[in-house]
């Protein structure tokens, strides 16, 4: 396993939830020029592109006969499900019950990681994950008006269970695999399917190619993608999964801070609380157990 200095791991994290968390605001920007699954295709697709120009020099590592389920089962699950549903899943509710919906992905992963990794579950961890969605809640509560069917509340579900399975499942075959390469794989992979079934069911000619749209689809190509995936990935493979999944709770903290302040979106109370309950949680998530000393 990869270790990280406590220096770098804080740093690598803040840039995560900082890339993470302005992302929503430019996306949503974009969005307004350019049908969603063509905009989600297009993005990781150049994302993983980009990744692979840059992997050239590394390509020995890549040993597609032996890695090419790998490779295959975490774009499936970390693209095609995550961001496919995911955009689905916001034509049928309100995006803040939607992202509330998805940030149950750190509960899975403290979940899944304790079933299958072996990591350690403590009841102040519990606490900690559960703290932390009822974070995001109270962040995500402006935006729980709007008509919610249930195909959407099944599809973000399924969402952030397909995050969660994605990032253990990553977990587990970082000791077989090089992590650089199975994101790059991830991406492209995952984008040709998603630009596939974008260019089966939109229109190419509804993209406006102007700056807004520019602007988030290269943002998203190199930070949005390629560095952020390879950033998370990095952090899960040098540390428990649940821990580092427990710092993106502060990934819709921010996006509603940003929006608050660029796109004019009301402050809330609930924020506040939201931001008090996130910073317990993750508090508790990555706190040592103490050790009790019996000798006498």
């Amino acid at each position: 396993m990869n270790t990280l200095t406590p220096l770098k791991r804080a740093g690598l994290i803040a840039a995560l939830v900082f890339l993470w968390g302005i992302s929503w605001s430019i996306y949503k920007l974009a969005l307004d020029y350019t049908p969603p699954l063509l905009f989600a295709g297009l993005r990781t697709l150049g994302g993983g592109v980009l990744l692979m120009l840059i992997l050239l020099p590394r390509r020995r590592l890549i040993r597609w006969r032996d890695n090419w389920k790998a490779y295959t089962i975490s774009a499936i699950l970390n693209v095609v499900l995550f961001y496919g549903l995911q955009t689905l899943g916001l034509l049928y509710m309100p995006s803040g019950l939607f992202s509330v919906l998805v940030y149950l992905q750190p509960v899975l992963v403290g979940l899944f990681a304790w079933m299958w990794l072996g990591e350690s579950m403590s009841p102040l961890k519990i606490i900690g994950l559960i703290l932390g969605f009822a974070g995001v809640i109270s962040v995500s509560a402006g935006g729980f008006s709007g008509h919610v069917a249930v195909i959407g509340v099944v599809l973000a579900l399924v969402t952030a269970l397909s995050w969660a399975l994605g990032t253990v499942y990553i977990k587990k075959a970082n000791q077989k695999v090089d992590a650089l390469w199975m994101v790059a794989f991830q991406c492209t992979l995952g984008g040709l399917v998603l630009t596939a079934s974008g260019s089966a069911t939109e229109s190419w000619a509804a993209i406006t190619w102007n700056a807004p749209y520019l602007i988030g689809l290269i943002f998203g190509i190199i930070f949005g993608i390629a560095l952020s995936w390879i950033i998370y990935f990095t952090l899960v493979g040098a540390g428990d999964a649940s821990k580092v999944a427990s710092y993106t709770f502060l990934v819709p903290l921010l996006s509603v801070f940003i929006g608050t302040l660029l796109l004019h979106e009301p402050f809330t109370w609930f924020l506040l609380l939201g931001l008090v309950l996130i910073g317990i949680s993750i508090y508790l998530v990555n706190r040592k157990p103490r050790i009790v000393n019996m000798r006498p």
